[in-house]
């Protein structure tokens, strides 16, 4: 093994459990606000008021951001982006303790908050080949997932029993507290290399280096296609990711342990589907999995719109969340694996740029529909398109050909 990847394991360990801190006090803050937003208004457009805010900053500073992960230090722009977070959340939380408590407060904290998850989401993408060898990308990604998965199991549990005994001002504090920790961890204890580009004096402008990204994908097939999956497919699964509070709170009613057992059904699921993938590694090429789980999440999301009985919604949600890190793992491994180290920072931005902006426009078209018509009708609507997509992914040829065994696809001289 390299120099550059003999402590791995200590860095990986010390990398994620920061994370998972961080991870456990933003969670219970964000199902804090979103059940009180559901439970306050009922209303499909508040709904989509509250994840516009939440996703349009990130949307905007993404590009930045990618660039900035591409140009400057990862572990330093995590560290940074945390800290807004934090301190965005400290000052929401003296406010309501002077009273002020209207919602759209709730909608500037999300947008705030936003701001320091788009600056964080091309650093932790683009960090993760520095840690890890490229041969255990899998199998971390894959645990990630399961961590991730954990605590969306705790913190909805944890977050409705502080909603019953405490105000929205107690989770704030707890979500700086987890922060600061976070923080200190990073500073103190992860020693990695700062990536090449970061290392060498800036020759180049900023917008130069932008527009070098967006050439990098121009030039690759296989980005671009895969960049319009994702859109569509974003578009698609904004019903099933933001409106199924809705729909149970409508349908089998507004009680917060239904909100609570839907979050913790489909967190279960993810913590499986997390450890199936990384005891697994999915299939030889990546897209196969791709597409396995895609048509898993299309059945789900029909299922969804169609089951009358609550215990059996629950079994659906389960599956979707087994389905989710067996979808997310392998497209991120891909990623990493196909893209140059000193342009992972500015794929992984425009990736998320797609991520945040196809939802937010899925619910500007989804979100009013459901004041109008059933939520189940739309579920099981998109649920169909999402299985129809696919079914295409899986039979595109620059894809699949992306997807070969990286040895393979070297060895044949594959262009993507």
């Amino acid at each position: 093994m390299s120099a550059e990847y003999k402590n791995w394991k200590k860095n990986i360990i010390i990398f994620l459990s920061s994370q998972t801190i961080s991870l456990f006090g933003s969670s219970l803050v964000q199902y804090a606000i979103m059940w009180h937003v559901t439970l306050t208004t009922q209303s499909g457009m508040m709904m989509t008021l509250f994840i516009l805010c939440g996703f349009i900053p990130t949307f905007i500073l993404s590009p930045f951001a990618g660039v900035w992960a591409d140009r400057y230090n990862r572990k330093v722009l995590i560290i940074l982006s945390d800290g807004l977070i934090a301190a965005a959340t400290l000052v929401m939380a003296i406010v309501f303790l002077m009273g002020y408590e209207a919602i759209w407060l709730l909608f500037a904290m999300a947008a705030i908050r936003a701001i320091g998850t788009g600056v964080q989401g091309p650093a932790v993408g683009a960090i993760l080949p520095q840690i890890v060898p490229e041969d255990k990308l899998t199998k971390v990604n894959g645990t990630n997932g399961s961590i991730q998965a954990i605590i969306m199991f705790v913190s909805p549990m944890v977050s409705a029993a502080l909603l019953t005994m405490a105000s929205l001002k107690i989770i704030f504090f707890i979500d700086v507290i987890t922060a600061a920790i976070a923080i200190v961890t990073l500073l103190a204890f992860l020693k990695i290399q700062v990536h090449a580009k970061a290392s060498e004096v800036q020759t180049t402008s900023y917008l130069n280096d932008f527009r070098a990204g967006l050439t990098y994908i121009n030039n690759h097939a296989f980005l671009k296609k895969f960049f319009l999956y994702f859109a569509l497919f974003f578009v698609l699964m904004a019903p099933a990711a933001f409106l199924t509070p809705l729909q149970v709170t409508r349908s089998f009613g507004d009680d917060v342990w239904r909100l609570t057992a839907i979050e913790i059904a489909f967190s279960i699921g993810m913590m499986a589907g997390g450890g199936i993938i990384a005891w697994w590694g999915g299939f030889s090429n990546r897209v196969h999995t791709m597409t396995l789980a895609s048509i898993t999440m299309g059945i789900c999301t029909i299922a969804l719109g169609i089951m009358p009985m609550f215990w059996a919604y629950l079994l659906f949600m389960a599956i979707f969340g087994v389905a989710m890190p067996v979808f997310n793992t392998p497209t991120t491994v891909l990623i990493q694996e196909r893209v140059e180290g000193d342009y992972l920072g500015r794929i992984f931005g425009v990736f998320g740029m797609i991520a945040t902006s196809m939802m937010p426009i899925g619910m500007l078209i989804f979100g009013p529909m459901a004041d109008v018509i059933r939520v189940e009708w739309i579920l099981a609507g998109t649920g169909v398109l999402m299985f129809i997509l696919g079914l295409l992914l899986g039979r595109n040829k620059v894809l699949l050909k992306a997807g070969e065994p990286v040895a393979v696809s070297q060895s044949s001289d594959v262009s993507l």
